[in-house]
């Protein structure tokens, strides 16, 4: 994959006009001398002392993902949202404000992060600023600067990561990912991806005039963090976030790091060059289209082709005719991913890529599959257990998830403008639309950094 270019020094990274130019030349902390704690070490005998923060939720699935370890505190900010997570782990100590737990409990050796969107960066640079191993579900964050810096940080501080795209761990994807890169369908040049998502409302409501009062059980404030203030509304919060431009990232977020995560690994795309809108429904300022198609555009990677891939969400489908001689059913599963090769399609029917067919059929009706080169994981949450206690490196990784975030990302700044947006992946900045930059590194409210 391609990866950014780290400056070696600070007097490097300020000589980089171009990014200055733009804003985006914005990370003068996470390039410093490491600052922060060293992560203890910690035997694979041993049991980490776990964090969780956003408890309820996702994040439910998540502590008990780790349960085998030591849970020592769980943090959300909406206590009756998290009370059945309480009862589940009642020794753990309990808070509603993350940066007050990390401050506090010096004896946490990592944390799960599975909060909205908006917060995952905040929380989990500071606890990887403090040596603290990091799990944020996906995808890892809400704008493009914030995976950079998410990457960078875990680098720096030389913890192990993993990022919330549970597929990456189906023995499927993997197989997947050596059928495609064994030259099984030739040299591919077309990727299409759909999701069934939004499954929650996007595109055409308006910000809400009235003010409900805030639940007692709630810090609402907290539940804010570094987004511009506004009134409570049942609206945002617990579940109708993702379609909100402050805080989530739309259909596109939350299901490209699954969906698209073969497609990714297998050509590693690294950045793309362009993105564009060719569908954008219901296009406001305040939250994500109804529907979108999105066209990205990714450059020659060695000796890969060049690849035009397709992004559908709000019920559009690909195309039923894919290329050589490929014709979909009219049935065709509600998410899934086409890759189009020379010689063949590579064509899953669900969200992870865990199942798949090669078309035309009776062309691969005697395939067998190549040797095995990646290894088979034992279970996505272990493998991030494994690797905060010496073992190798988690399949999605901040190495991996943070380029392939930045990547999907752009096409939350194509839905919401006309025509083709160019871009500088190594720069991080669009070069055809200045005014879409402030997208790609949102501003903080008073009181929250990374």
């Amino acid at each position: 994959m391609n990866q950014p270019q780290s400056p070696l020094s600070r007097r490097r990274f300020l000589s980089n006009t171009s990014m200055l130019a733009t804003g985006a030349a914005l990370l003068p902390n996470i390039w410093l001398s490491k600052t922060g704690a060293a992560p203890r070490k910690v035997s694979a005998n041993e049991k980490l002392n776990i964090a969780i923060i956003g408890a309820g939720g996702r994040g439910a699935g998540d502590t008990d993902g780790v349960k085998g370890e030591n849970i020592v505190a769980l943090c959300d900010v909406d206590w009756d949202h998290a009370a059945g997570q309480f009862k589940k782990y009642p020794n753990a100590k309990r808070f509603k404000d993350f940066r007050k737990m990390l401050e506090e409990m010096k004896e946490i050796d990592a944390v799960v992060v599975a909060t909205p969107d908006h917060t995952h960066a905040v929380a989990s640079v500071m606890a990887m600023r403090m040596g603290k191993h990091c799990y944020c579900e996906k995808p890892l964050t809400h704008s493009i600067y914030e995976a950079r810096v998410m990457h960078e940080v875990a680098k720096e501080m030389g913890v192990a990561t993993q990022m919330g795209n549970q597929g990456t761990a189906s023995a499927g994807l993997r197989k997947g990912v050596e059928v495609i890169q064994s030259g099984a369908i030739g040299p591919v040049r077309e990727v299409h991806v759909w999701t069934n998502r939004p499954q929650w409302p996007q595109g055409v409501m308006k910000r809400p005039t009235d003010q409900p009062g805030v639940p007692d059980t709630m810090a609402w404030d907290l539940w804010l963090g570094p987004a511009a203030a506004r009134p409570y509304h049942p609206a945002y919060a617990p579940f109708k976030w993702r379609g909100w431009c402050d805080f989530g990232t739309g259909a596109i977020g939350d299901m490209t790091c699954h969906t698209a995560n073969v497609a990714f690994m297998a050509l590693k795309l690294g950045f793309p060059i362009s993105a564009e809108a060719m569908v954008s429904t219901d296009v406001n300022g305040e939250t994500y289209p109804s529907k979108s198609i999105i066209r990205y555009e990714f450059p020659p990677r060695g000796d890969m082709p060049a690849v035009s891939y397709f992004w559908y969400d709000g019920g559009n489908r690909p195309p039923r005719y894919v290329g050589n001689g490929v014709k979909l059913p009219d049935n065709i599963a509600d998410s899934g991913l086409l890759l189009v090769g020379d010689k063949g399609v590579f064509f899953s029917p669900n969200d992870y890529g865990s199942e798949f067919t090669l078309l035309p059929e009776m062309d691969f009706k005697d395939y067998v599959a190549p040797a095995q080169t990646l290894p088979r994981s034992p279970g996505h949450h272990i493998e991030w257990i494994n690797a905060c206690k010496g073992g190798p490196a988690a399949m999605s990784n901040f190495d991996y998830s943070g380029p392939f975030t930045e990547a999907i990302l752009l096409g939350t700044l194509a839905v919401r403008s006309p025509g083709k947006v160019l871009w500088d992946g190594a720069g991080m900045r669009v070069t055809n639309n200045e005014d879409l930059n402030r997208l790609v590194k949102p501003e903080f409210r008073a009181g929250w950094t990374l």
